[in-house]
């Protein structure tokens, strides 16, 4: 069997995110594997870690490959990226549905698509999804 190199990888930075949603690692992690399933990816395993005195990381390893959060509560903010191997597991599904869970006031997105040559980035607003 031989297998695609093609793979998306979506990186977006959210900022405005309320302290509350985006410092507590046990359910980051919970709604990164609902994130992860909604995309239709294999889950195979997940590490979180919730810092003193506050931020959380959150990496989902997938068979496709990976989803993972990195947050600052203090400021608001959190990190995510989703890289998925293959035409079958929409990487953008997964950031979608933290977009939803984290309601940013403001966002800024990249996708770049990999494994074919040269990078391609695309812009991409998640902003709508955040109302």
């Amino acid at each position: 069997m031989e297998y695609s190199t093609f793979g998306r990888h979506v990186a977006i930075d959210c900022w405005g995110v309320d302290f509350q949603l985006i410092n507590n690692a046990e359910r980051l992690q919970k709604q990164m594997v609902e994130a992860a399933e909604a995309c239709g990816a294999t889950v195979l395993s997940v590490q979180a870690q919730q810092f003193d005195p506050q931020g959380a990381t959150v990496l989902v390893l997938l068979s496709e490959s990976h989803l993972s959060i990195h947050t600052y509560p203090e400021r608001g903010f959190a990190a995510l990226d989703c890289y998925t191997c293959g035409e079958t597991v929409d990487p953008e599904v997964a950031i979608e549905y933290m977009v939803r869970v984290l309601k940013p006031e403001t966002t800024h997105a990249k996708k770049l698509i990999r494994g074919t040559g040269e990078f391609e980035v695309v812009e991409r607003s998640f902003l709508s999804l955040a109302k």
